[in-house]
């Protein structure tokens, strides 16, 4: 047992408690186990939470949208110099985010919507999120494939 948590956290990150939302890999100063960090509800939720109020092409009006921002995330994680994210949806879904447009245009990752936690048949546990509305230029097609559902996995490369 000694062993098991001394590797779990011998990259720096403690080992994750509960079950596992988040699996980040890749270029990361901090890891719970080879080459990646696994994260669970508590470890997210230690993490700065913010809101975003804007409308979505797959919703109603706007909603307002609370989690961690992705800076946030990485900031923690200890990525430096990443250029693009690969994220990785439940349903195997995945796309490649230029990793400077996520940070510069506020992506979150929202574990709330309008006060309720996401489930995975609303879009949950966790959902990127862009600031929409107040930003015209990523109301568009490209950016709209961007908003990932049930993420279950971030490449950082």
């Amino acid at each position: 047992m000694f062993l098991a948590a001394t590797v779990a956290c011998a990259g720096g990150l403690a080992a994750p408690t509960g079950p596992v939302l988040l699996t980040v890999a890749g270029k990361l100063g901090k890891t719970n186990h080879d080459n990646g960090a696994s994260l669970d509800e508590a470890m997210l939720a230690a993490l700065p939470r913010h809101r975003i109020e804007t409308s979505t092409p797959w919703t109603d009006g706007p909603n307002v949208f609370e989690g961690v921002l992705l800076s946030d995330l990485f900031d923690f994680l200890g990525v430096k110099d990443a250029r693009t994210l690969r994220a990785v949806a439940l349903n195997e879904y995945e796309i490649v985010i230029p990793f400077s447009e996520a940070i510069d245009h506020g992506a979150l990752l929202a574990m709330y919507m309008d006060g309720k936690p996401l489930t995975r048949r609303d879009k949950g546990p966790i959902w990127i999120v862009y600031p929409r509305d107040g930003n015209p230029r990523i109301q568009d097609e490209r950016h709209d494939a961007r908003w990932v559902w049930q993420l279950v996995r971030i490449e950082v490369r």
